[in-house]
């Protein structure tokens, strides 16, 4: 393992000297990429070099203990700084390892987020609208921008659909274990018996494509536009602003209708577009690569049903790594921290354990 980070670790100096040469600062895509692999490898470099002086720290302290003749008192100081060394290397190797696992290479993408109303409704679209507020709230807790894409109200103020972007850097490292579906079961408001009813919401979470990444021939496209629709209110056009694209290979079909200038209404929809068909291609590879074993914890599986809100017990519970809390309305006012690191650790845990066996 340490042969390896050696290597990583004489790369990091190595691009550390590129990006102060003038012809790679004049080159703005070079410098790019180099900053890019600099920033990657510059975590495991920084742990590999605490690593390095906790063993000095600890051979010091070994070498003093095998020239003896210490004083007792200093002897104890010697033999406790040992004892903390040793800990901390211990848990300095953890790190690496965990470090050293294979990146996802979409993990600094920002993201598309997808949520439509399943089972249930009116009730599975009220909820779209909390899972969309917890998302955006969560967003600004990191600093990030939310842009909405596409809407589909309903009547009381619910969502049968909706589309927004969260840029962010590393937004997809964090919400890629957002996709699947929902499950809430609260009382309704239009429930007059006080009846506990369970809908779905599904929520689709897709890294940001890349224009140099992935190119759409303009051929393939069919693009319609029409006025926007929803319940009503100011935020109706009165001009056929709003844009449908039809991907005409796969049939895929993107709206949006947010913005009120067509151009920009078409730039989102073909964002959207190409995240879905990177997805989908980026899906293929992984499953020519290899058919091995799926992690526990689901990161693309729509069908999944992942979690659970139930409102009369202020309780969530994530039925991938079997974590349940009780602070269901903090949740939905965007702390998700918890549920994100916790299932970011079961995921970890997953890969190590699958590299050991391998």
């Amino acid at each position: 393992m340490f042969d390896k980070i050696q290597i990583l670790a004489n790369r990091y100096d190595e691009l550390s000297n590129k990006l102060c040469e003038p012809d790679i600062v004049a080159d703005t895509n070079k410098y790019r990429e180099i900053m890019k692999e600099y920033k990657s490898l510059e975590p495991i470099v920084i742990k590999y070099r605490e690593y390095k002086t906790a063993k000095n720290t600890e051979e010091e302290a070994k070498q003093l203990l095998r020239d003896g003749g210490l004083e007792k008192d200093f002897r104890n100081m010697v033999e406790e700084e040992l004892e903390d060394a040793r800990n901390h290397l211990m848990t300095l190797s953890e790190e690496l390892k965990i470090l050293l696992l294979p990146k996802d290479p979409n993990d600094d993408r920002n993201v598309i987020v997808e949520i439509r109303g399943g089972a249930g409704g009116e009730e599975a679209a009220l909820f779209s609208g909390v899972l969309y507020r917890m998302y955006s709230m969560y967003a600004e807790s990191k600093g990030w921008t939310t842009e909405l894409i596409n809407v589909n109200e309903t009547e009381l103020g619910g969502y049968k659909e909706i589309s927004f972007m969260i840029n962010g850097e590393g937004a997809y490292s964090k919400l890629k274990y957002e996709s699947g579906v929902h499950r809430v079961q609260r009382v309704p408001e239009t429930e007059a018996q006080g009846r506990i009813h369970t809908s779905t919401v599904t929520v689709a979470v897709l890294p940001e494509a890349e224009d140099v990444e992935f190119e759409i021939n303009p051929a393939d496209l069919k693009i319609d536009t029409f006025r926007s629709s929803g319940a009503g209110g100011q935020h109706i056009n009165k001009t056929s602003s709003a844009i449908r694209v039809t991907h005409i290979p796969t049939g895929m079909v993107v709206e949006c209708q947010d913005e009120r200038s067509q151009y920009k209404n078409k730039d989102k929809a073909l964002k959207v577009l190409k995240s879905r068909l990177l997805q989908i291609e980026q899906q293929k590879q992984q499953n020519e690569v290899a058919q091995e074993r799926r992690s526990q914890v689901g990161t693309g599986d729509r069908s999944e049903r992942i979690r659970t809100y139930n409102y009369p017990q202020g309780r969530l519970t994530d039925h991938r790594i079997g974590l349940t809390i009780y602070k269901l309305d903090d949740v939905l006012n965007g702390n998700i921290d918890e549920i994100i690191d916790a299932l970011i650790t079961a995921d970890r845990a997953e890969k190590l354990s699958q590299q050991q066996e391998n």
